[in-house]
């Protein structure tokens, strides 16, 4: 199969990276080991809260409102609460609209419309259930990816340039022989589950401190919380140890506001999912005719809800390089640098970002803290200063624009996903 953009992974990033290529004339070969549509790819507990500069890309894509109509949680700010006591308050009201506002969109849904728009463009092939199981061309030019398909099938794909967008433990980076670049950065681990909660919606995402970890709840679609319980770093083997009743009852006296939920419906340890957190930044994120993105590059930990929010402006800084450098006939490494010299800053960014919402947030208490959170709460919820730290929090260093002038290829009615 001959393309001229392979994209391996078919999340955030790799679907938002190859709508954009193709409504810009570029053919696209998308490689996703996940079998069937993203409806049934098993995303519940991957992240969902977008912040409105993920929103804006969306928007700008024309793929928001459908996304929305398919079901979403408008939430209108951030939480953070000691024994009932409101620590914290973050209206995102405070910023511009139309995007003045957090969004719980369960990524099936988002990734649904992403696909569905895909299909309806010229240029598109999609290889779902196919792993990639080597890259092609000499040692440091990459020309290809050959994919494992059902029953064995290989597949190679020949293409001007490979787009690694596979995730945290992205496959694409380590056939290249490029390091994740992984750091122990947190000391919490998040254990995510969720409820289902009629008539119980927040409004917003809440953190709730409890003695020796904190949880996060938010509303998701439909009528149910999404909640992450924060536990030392690899500490979930010796609380998983205790066993199931030991840990719905710790689970009820952190949120007694939802312990008859909790009791109803925590019922095993399998009703829980963990999440490894970490940081990571990888050695490189360019090579002749490779490129990596999104979590593939770079990986944070949920504070903040950043990950599908990087995951989308990354393609859309990546997409005018990609179209520049296929236009001049030239994908070496000097040239797709750009797109790490324009990212890179903004990643790091959002991790020392988290290093410092980790220690407020889930740091020990105590009367010293709780002083010092209360002028941190005085100063992000009243001040001037506070709205262009939340701006900053909702938009990210530097956010890129689609670039819509570089569309050439008109959309049609887009096909079901």
């Amino acid at each position: 199969m001959d393309t001229d953009v392979a994209v391996v992974g078919a999340g955030p990033a790799g679907l938002a990276l190859s709508l954009m290529l193709l409504r810009s004339g570029v053919r696209v070969a998308l490689v996703e080991k996940s079998f069937g549509g993203p409806a049934t790819a098993g995303r519940d507990f991957h992240g969902e809260v977008l912040q409105p500069g993920g929103q804006r890309v969306l928007d700008q894509l024309g793929v928001l409102a459908p996304a929305r109509k398919r079901g979403a949680r408008r939430l209108t700010g951030f939480r953070l609460l000691d024994r009932g006591r409101v620590l914290l308050d973050v209206d995102y009201g405070r910023l511009p609209g139309p995007h003045g506002h957090l969004l719980a969109l369960p990524q099936r849904h988002l990734l649904a419309e992403l696909l569905a728009a895909c299909r309806a463009l010229p240029g598109f092939r999609h290889l779902p259930g196919h792993r990639v199981s080597a890259l092609t061309g000499a040692p440091g030019r990459c020309t290809g990816v050959v994919a494992t398909g059902p029953g064995g099938r290989r597949v190679t794909v020949r293409a001007r340039v490979v787009a690694g967008a596979d995730g945290r433990y992205s496959k694409t980076r380590a056939l290249a022989g490029i390091g994740a670049g992984r750091t122990e950065a947190f000391d919490q681990d998040v254990v995510w589950f969720s409820l289902p909660a009629p008539g119980r919606a927040t409004g917003m995402v809440a953190v709730h401190r409890a003695p020796g970890s904190a949880v996060l709840v938010h509303d998701t679609h439909p009528d149910r919380l999404r909640i992450g319980w924060t536990l030392p770093h690899r500490g979930w083997p010796a609380v998983a140890a205790r066993g199931v009743e030991a840990v719905r009852a710790e689970l009820a006296a952190a949120l007694p506001q939802y312990a008859d939920l909790v009791r109803d419906h925590v019922r095993a340890l399998d009703d829980l999912r963990l999440l490894d957190v970490f940081a990571a930044h990888a050695d490189t994120w360019v090579r002749d005719g490779l490129v990596l993105l999104g979590d593939a590059a770079h990986t944070h930990g949920p504070l903040g809800a950043q990950g599908v929010n990087l995951a989308l402006q990354d393609a859309a800084a990546l997409h005018p390089v990609l179209v520049d450098a296929l236009a001049a006939g030239d994908c070496s490494r000097a040239r797709l640098a750009a797109f790490a010299r324009l990212r890179g800053p903004a990643a790091e960014a959002v991790t020392r970002m988290q290093k410092i919402q980790a220690k407020a947030l889930l740091g020990a208490g105590g009367p010293a803290a709780d002083v010092l959170r209360s002028h941190a709460a005085r100063l992000v919820g009243r001040t001037p200063l506070g709205t262009r730290i939340t701006r900053r929090i909702a938009y990210g260093r530097t956010p890129p624009e689609v670039r819509t002038d570089l569309f050439t290829v008109r959309t049609s009615s887009p096909q079901p996903a």
